[in-house]
C-alpha cells in the first residue's frame, strides 16, 4: 500500500496540474473567440483520441510496462504543454495550435488512464480496491471545486504561459516521484504468445462480451447512463440563463455542489468501501445519480436549493456507483487483461458523449431545458431499474469469475477463480 499511496499523490500533484491548464485554455478559447462553435470543437477534439485510438491502444498497455508507460505518457503530455507555453511567450499562438495540442495530451491521457488504473490492483488488496476508488474520486471532487477559482486566479495573477509552465512542473514532479517505485508486471495468461495485438484485443472482447456476460451488462448501463447524465450537464448554463436570471455565480454554485457531492461520497467510500456485495453499492448509487437528474429541472429563482441539492446528490452518485464499479472490473478482469478493457471502457464510455450532445442539443432548443432534464431523468432511472432486475447484473461478481481454461493465441490460459466469497450466487 505505501508503494501505491507514493504513485496516487504524485498522480494528484500532477492532476491539479493538468486541471488547471485544462480550465486556462477554456477561458482563452472563450475569452478570444466568444465562439460556442470553437469550444465545442475543442471538447471534441479533447475526446476523439480517446474514443478512436482506445481500443487499439490496449493490448499494447498489457504488453509493455506499466511504470514505463505512465512516465512516457506523463513526460509526452508536459513536452506538449511546454512547446504551447512557448507558443504563449512568443505571441505566436493560434486556434489550432490548442486544438493539436488538446488532441496530442488525450492521446497520452490514453495511455495513461489504462495504465493506471490496470496497475492500481497489482499494488492493493483486493479488498480496498472500493475504497481506493472513493479516494480517486475524493480528488476528482476537490479538482472540479478548486481549479475554476485557482485558475482563475493565476489567469489575472501571471501570464498564461507561466500557467502552463505549472503543468509541466507538476508533470516532471510526478515522474521524478515514479522512478524510484517499482509496479510489478502481470503474469501473462491472455496474451497470445507472439506479439499479435489483433489477437490480444480480440481476447479481451471474447472475455467482456461473450465469457463474463455481466460485465458487458455493466459497461452497457454504464454508457447508458452517461448517454443522458453528460449531455444534461453540459446544458447547466442554458439553464441558468433561462431559469436563473443569467447570474454566472449560480452557475459557479451548482459546479460546486456538484464538486463537493463528490468530495462527500467520495471519503465516505474510501472509510467504508460499501457493501460487500459491491454491485448492490453500484446500483444505489447509479440510481442516487440517476434521480438526481430530474429536479434539476425543476430549478427556479425561488427554489435554487433544489438544483444544489440535486447537484450535490449528483456528485454523491457518482462517487457511490463508480469506485465499485472500477473496482469490480479490477477484481474480475484478468491483470493482464485490464489495460485493454479498462482503454475499451473509457472508449465507450467517451463515445456516448457527442452522440447524446448532437441529440440534446437540438432537443433543448425544441422542447426546452427544462423538458430536456425531466426526459434524461426518467430515461436513466429507467436504465438502473432494467439493471436491477438483471440477473447477469446481480451475479456479475460470481458469474463472471469462473472461466474454463482457454486457448489463446497458442498459449493455454489458467482457470480464472475470483469474487466467490463475496455472495452466492442467485
Amino acid at each position: 500500500m505505501k508503494t501505491f499511496f507514493i504513485l496516487w499523490s504524485t498522480q494528484a500533484v500532477s492532476i491539479i496540474g493538468s486541471a488547471l491548464v485544462q480550465f486556462a485554455l477554456a477561458w482563452y478559447l472563450t475569452q478570444e473567440t466568444g465562439s460556442a462553435t470553437v469550444l465545442a470543437t475543442s471538447m471534441l477534439v479533447a475526446m476523439l483520441p480517446g474514443i478512436v485510438l482506445g481500443p487499439l491502444i490496449g493490448p499494447f498497455i498489457d504488453r509493455w510496462n506499466r511504470k514505463q508507460t505512465i512516465i512516457i505518457a506523463d513526460l509526452s503530455v508536459a513536452v506538449v504543454t511546454l512547446v504551447l507555453a512557448a507558443l504563449f511567450f512568443s505571441h505566436a499562438i493560434q486556434v489550432w495550435h490548442i486544438y493539436i495540442a488538446m488532441v496530442l495530451r488525450a492521446i497520452g491521457g490514453t495511455f495513461h488512464f489504462p495504465a493506471m488504473a490496470a496497475s492500481v490492483p497489482l499494488l492493493v488488496p483486493e479488498k480496498h480496491l472500493s475504497r481506493i476508488g472513493g479516494l480517486n474520486l475524493t480528488l476528482q471532487g476537490i479538482v472540479n471545486i478548486a481549479a475554476p477559482p485557482a485558475g482563475a486566479f493565476l489567469l489575472e495573477a501571471i501570464p498564461m504561459y507561466s500557467v502552463l509552465a505549472i503543468d509541466v512542473v507538476t508533470a516532471l514532479f510526478a515522474v521524478g516521484c515514479l522512478i524510484f517505485i517499482v509496479i510489478p508486471q502481470p503474469e501473462r495468461t491472455t496474451l497470445a504468445a507472439k506479439a499479435s495485438p489483433l489477437k490480444d484485443m480480440a481476447a479481451s472482447y471474447r472475455y467482456v462480451w461473450h465469457d463474463a456476460r455481466g460485465l458487458t451488462l455493466l459497461i452497457a448501463m454504464f454508457a447508458g447512463i452517461n448517454f443522458f447524465l453528460f449531455p444534461a450537464f453540459r446544458l447547466l448554463p442554458l439553464l441558468v440563463t433561462e431559469h436563473l436570471g443569467g447570474d454566472v455565480l449560480k452557475l459557479g454554485w451548482l459546479n460546486s455542489g456538484f464538486g463537493a457531492g463528490m468530495v462527500a461520497g467520495g471519503l465516505i467510500m474510501s472509510a467504508w468501501g460499501g457493501f460487500r456485495r459491491r454491485i448492490v453499492t453500484v446500483l444505489i448509487g447509479e440510481g442516487i445519480l440517476s434521480a438526481s437528474i430530474f429536479p434539476l429541472g425543476l430549478v427556479s429563482t425561488e427554489f435554487f436549493f433544489v438544483g444544489l441539492a440535486a447537484a450535490f446528490s449528483l456528485g454523491l452518485g457518482i462517487s457511490f456507483g463508480n469506485a465499485p464499479l472500477t473496482a469490480i472490473f479490477q477484481s474480475l478482469v484478468p491483470k493482464d487483461m485490464q489495460g485493454r478493457v479498462f482503454a475499451v471502457l473509457g472508449s465507450i464510455s467517451q463515445a456516448v458523449v457527442p452522440l447524446g450532445l448532437a441529440i440534446v442539443g437540438p432537443a433543448a432548443d425544441a422542447i426546452g431545458v427544462r423538458s430536456v432534464y425531466f426526459i434524461a431523468g426518467a430515461a436513466s432511472v429507467a436504465v438502473v431499474i432494467l439493471a436491477a432486475f438483471s440477473r447477469g447484473v446481480r451475479n456479475v461478481e460470481t458469474t463472471g469469475a469462473a472461466l474454463g481454461s482457454e486457448t489463446i493465441g497458442g498459449t493455454n490460459s489458467p482457470t480464472l477463480r475470483t469474487g466467490d466469497d463475496i455472495f452466492p450466487a442467485e
